[in-house]
């Protein structure tokens, strides 16, 4: 039986024009951020990361981070302001921060990102916590 693969071109890019559009996933599956407060939810991670990366959108994948770690950094971290201004520095814990300083705390932690210049991941021992 052949399935098709799900065409997000719409929503990606939706999320490639909007200031913050990326794509997240984790260990729940993943989410496409496109719109202030729009998201797209799913758990086939595989089609819509390539798709996303092909397409020059920010992905970042943490299912390789600690749990612990990544719940760390959800809770005390700022959120990405998508589709809105980020708010001025310092970021923390429900502040909103622009995309590039979101992805570097994730990949300080060694997830995987991709297609935002300036961040690259960092292999980083599993249990190590980014610094605040």
């Amino acid at each position: 039986m052949l399935q098709s693969t799900p065409d997000y071109s719409a929503d990606i890019d939706a999320a490639l024009t909007t200031q913050g559009g990326h794509l997240s996933i984790g260990r729940g599956g993943f989410t496409l951020h496109y719109r202030n407060g729009a998201m797209l939810s799913g758990y086939g991670c595989k089609a819509i990361k390539a798709q996303c990366i092909a397409a020059g959108l920010p992905v970042i994948d943490s299912r390789c981070v600690a749990f612990d770690v990544v719940v760390y950094l959800t809770l005390q971290g700022p959120l990405v302001a998508v589709g809105r201004e980020p708010e001025p520095a310092p970021w923390q814990g429900l502040s909103y921060a622009p995309l590039h300083v979101v992805a570097a705390r994730y990949a300080a932690a060694g997830a995987e990102v991709s297609n935002i210049p300036g961040v690259e991941t960092m292999p980083t021992p599993a249990n190590r916590r980014p610094a605040p």
